[in-house]
């Protein structure tokens, strides 16, 4: 009988990847809907082509399945963030766009603010456990930290804003926005994720963080 070519184990390893991906975007949208308690390991095997016991396999457990999906929902928009090449666009053009990036992001990924909340909840006793934390951090950090810098060699921004004023002041805007959307519907009768309103609260965004960074 003929060895496995490397072809056959290529399309393995690209199966194995597809189902890995599948396994992981049913387990998002299961954790974000119902939280960590909520979700059940069997409810998203019948939802994947594949096994509870293939979930085990992969994951080892739902502890380590809930971290996957943590951690993958963290990295998408940190490879967003790592490829605005914010070296060719002046310091305030590179605020801007990565307020907008973030603004963009988190609109469309509803299911990310669902497991950031529910984490919060858990008071990050699952992330805290993560071997990728580090990685989770660094690009939104360093990515800020070069613009700035910039800036305030170019007398543009102010002297004592740091990478991580920035990055809150951007997250809750945008996380605000989403999250809050149906109770301040409910309070104030304004739909903030209004199509016809989205210009106008991106622009405003950017806006604001400048308008900050560049107070005396």
């Amino acid at each position: 009988m003929a060895a496995p070519t490397s072809d056959t184990g290529a399309i393995k390893q690209r199966d194995a990847d597809r189902t890995r991906a599948e396994i992981l975007r049913v387990a998002t949208e299961e954790f974000a809907d119902k939280g960590y308690a909520g979700a059940r390991v069997d409810e998203i095997a019948a939802r994947t082509s594949t096994t509870k016991r293939m979930i085990y396999y992969y994951f080892s457990g739902k502890d380590q399945l809930y971290l996957a999906a943590l951690e993958n929902a963290y990295a998408v928009i940190r490879g967003l963030e790592s490829q605005v090449d914010v070296d060719a666009l002046e310091p305030a053009e590179a605020i801007r766009r990565l307020a907008e990036l973030t603004f963009d992001h988190h609109e469309s990924h509803p299911d990310f603010l669902r497991l950031v909340s529910i984490e919060n909840i858990h008071r990050a006793e699952h992330l805290t456990k993560s071997e990728l934390l580090p990685g989770l951090a660094g690009p939104a950090v360093e990515v800020l930290d070069g613009v700035l810098r910039r800036g305030r060699e170019s007398g543009q921004f102010r002297e004592d804003v740091d990478a991580l004023d920035v990055h809150m002041m951007i997250s809750s805007f945008c996380v605000f926005r989403t999250a809050n959307r149906y109770t301040f519907q409910a309070i104030f009768e304004r739909d903030l994720l209004d199509p016809k309103r989205r210009d106008h609260y991106r622009r405003m965004l950017g806006d604001m963080v400048l308008g900050f960074l560049s107070q005396d």
